[in-house]
């Protein structure tokens, strides 16, 4: 599902709120038939939320930031950090410092999380961001072969997307 709709709007609100960071002030939200305040931990043990910023730790390398997420994830990877950075585009650049990094490279490492993780559920806010045109076209493999895999994806983007059987859920700015 493509989240859309212009600045300020609340596409990022609405996506924090089913990474379950924000309260929604009305409404409750579902996961499996069940209210996400019954099955918060088994839901978030199967999501992965991705926001606008890379959420890299600077001083840490490529390979070490996804070291530490595989940690805190603390389940089996599906594919080697060194693959995921392989095929993230970020070989060559494993052990250089974040903060030596371009801004589509720091959106890579954050990315490569989608390679190693094996959550059902992927929160993706902006994930366009600062990459370039092949980044953008691996992005689309990935979402599309996550998809295909009974996957679900809910992401917000401005961009317009070439996958299959997108849903798209437009948001209006309320000026009070």
């Amino acid at each position: 599902m493509q989240i859309e709709g212009p600045n300020g709007c609340g596409k990022t609100t609405l996506l924090r709120m089913l990474a379950t960071s924000l309260k929604a002030s009305q409404g409750d939200i579902y996961w499996r038939q069940q209210s996400l305040s019954f099955v918060r931990q088994s839901y978030l043990a199967d999501m992965l939320f991705i926001g606008h910023q890379p959420g890299v730790k600077q001083e840490l390398t490529p390979l070490e930031n996804l070291h530490y997420w595989g940690r805190v994830a603390a389940c089996e990877n599906r594919l080697s950090d060194e693959a995921a950075l392989n095929r993230i585009g970020l070989a060559g650049y494993e052990d250089v410092p974040c903060y030596s990094l371009s801004a589509g490279q720091l959106r890579r490492v954050a990315l490569a999380r989608l390679l190693t993780s094996q959550a059902t559920i992927w929160l993706l806010d902006e994930p366009f961001t600062a990459i370039d045109r092949q980044g953008v076209a691996d992005l689309l493999t990935l979402l599309t072969d996550h998809t295909g895999r009974g996957g679900i994806v809910i992401l917000s983007t401005h961009q317009d997307l070439d996958l299959p059987d997108v849903r798209r859920l437009s948001l209006a700015r309320v000026v009070a």
